[in-house]
């Protein structure tokens, strides 16, 4: 019972739509055809599979940041962060993380601050595994200044099959590390902008987890982690 709660539930709220629609599906194949409704059978468990929220243990330090979303480190480079964040013209490094849709989809924030921008940009839906999807995809980007004055970007890309950015932050709002704040509907990216200065603890090929894999520790001169994951 504990196993079939960790894998189902809970369920977030904004799923509920999709598997009652899933359900519904579901009992019209099986009047059509009971091969037709077991698969609908699974395609309905996959959807609850997918909005499920589990809980996760948030590091307490002050200055470590953590994984915005589940998913694997694809990409850690240096890049600009998006225009309409006004950042600057200077790159910063980028730790991009890629959601397939059977990794938790839900959003969390990477560390304490107050939001001071929170931008929607339209775009295209390519290939969230793409580097140009940072550029070029639907996103919703967020700034964020920390208690030490030192600010960070994180971004919702959509991807492939994802059409909808759920993000339920505004400009003013107190934000702590770990919380949840939306999510990407069926496959994505989310990307991360560190400080100057501060190094990636993560390397390409890693798996994160939402709100408790460590990314950086801003309190420390840790040079960054060698190597890849394969």
């Amino acid at each position: 019972m504990s196993a079939l709660s960790t894998v189902i539930v809970p369920i977030n709220r904004a799923g509920w739509p999709f598997i009652l629609a899933f359900a519904v599906v579901t009992l019209i194949l099986f009047w059509l055809s009971t091969f037709l409704g077991w698969i609908g059978v699974i395609l309905t468990a996959w959807c609850a599979y997918f909005f499920r929220d589990p809980d996760r243990v948030v590091p307490t330090r002050p200055g470590l940041m953590v994984s915005p979303a589940d998913g694997l480190v694809q990409m850690i480079t240096k890049a600009v962060p998006p225009p309409e964040l006004g950042m600057g013209p200077e790159p910063l490094t980028r730790i991009s993380i890629f959601l397939n849709v059977f990794n938790v989809h839900i959003n969390r924030t990477p560390i304490e601050g107050t939001v001071t921008r929170a931008e929607y940009h339209p775009g295209k839906f390519l290939n969230a595994a793409l580097d140009k999807a940072s550029d070029l995809n639907e996103r919703m980007s967020i700034r964020l200044a920390m208690p030490d004055g030192r600010e960070i970007a994180f971004v919702q890309i959509a991807g492939l099959v994802a059409r909808r950015i759920i993000c339920t932050l505004k400009p003013g709002q107190s934000v702590s590390t770990g919380e949840r704040y939306g999510l990407i509907r069926f496959g994505s990216r989310t990307d991360v902008y560190l400080p100057d200065g501060v190094q990636p603890l993560v390397v390409v090929g890693q798996k994160a987890l939402g709100g408790e894999t460590i990314l950086a520790d801003l309190a420390s001169a840790e040079p960054q982690r060698q190597g890849v994951v394969r």
